[in-house]
């Protein structure tokens, strides 16, 4: 009996805090041209005065044919507004947050509040912003207002109109 009690004891101090977080759902559109590139994605949140409360996801080309790994790191700048408003001031890659970039579907990002891609925010309106760019393409970028904490039975939709499809985002209780 007392075996029991130390084992449930054991697997409950040694569970994950739980913890709010996001469900990020990004379409990449499959388009229909000669030479097609992924393209590079950015994901991040903004507090009403514009400062970046987090980057949530960057998807790059980290490793190019031919070429040493990083190189494709010097195209981020091309992710425009993601750029100015916080990509030249980090180091990538970024653990947690930077990856290769994804093929055309739905992509989807489950974010935990407290990891290094969602730091804990303080209650109150947000915006999320979603930008792509491709070589040999567009570039787009889509937003959407939320408040935090989000009500467990929300779920926030925009749609882009070329180089990224419907981003859908949903709280994770």
């Amino acid at each position: 009996m007392q075996v029991r009690y130390s084992l449930a004891l054991a697997a409950l101090a040694g569970a994950p805090a739980f913890a709010a977080g996001l469900s990020l759902d990004i379409e990449v559109p499959r388009l229909d041209v000669a030479e097609y590139h992924r393209p590079y994605v950015a994901a991040w949140i903004e507090r009403p005065d514009q400062s970046v409360a987090a980057t949530l996801a960057v998807w790059y080309d980290q490793r190019t044919r031919g070429n040493a790994e990083g190189e494709g790191s010097k195209w981020l700048k091309d992710l425009r507004q993601w750029w100015r408003r916080t990509g030249r001031d980090l180091q990538m890659p970024v653990d947690g947050v930077s990856s290769a970039t994804r093929p055309a579907g739905v992509q989807q990002l489950n974010i935990v509040e407290g990891s290094p891609a969602l730091p804990k925010l303080e209650p109150g309106a947000y915006k999320l912003f979603v930008e792509a760019a491709r070589e040999s393409g567009g570039r787009e970028i889509v937003s959407l207002p939320f408040q935090w904490p989000l009500a467990s039975s929300d779920a926030l939709q925009v749609a882009g109109s070329s180089e990224l499809g419907k981003v859908r985002l949903q709280s994770k209780p």
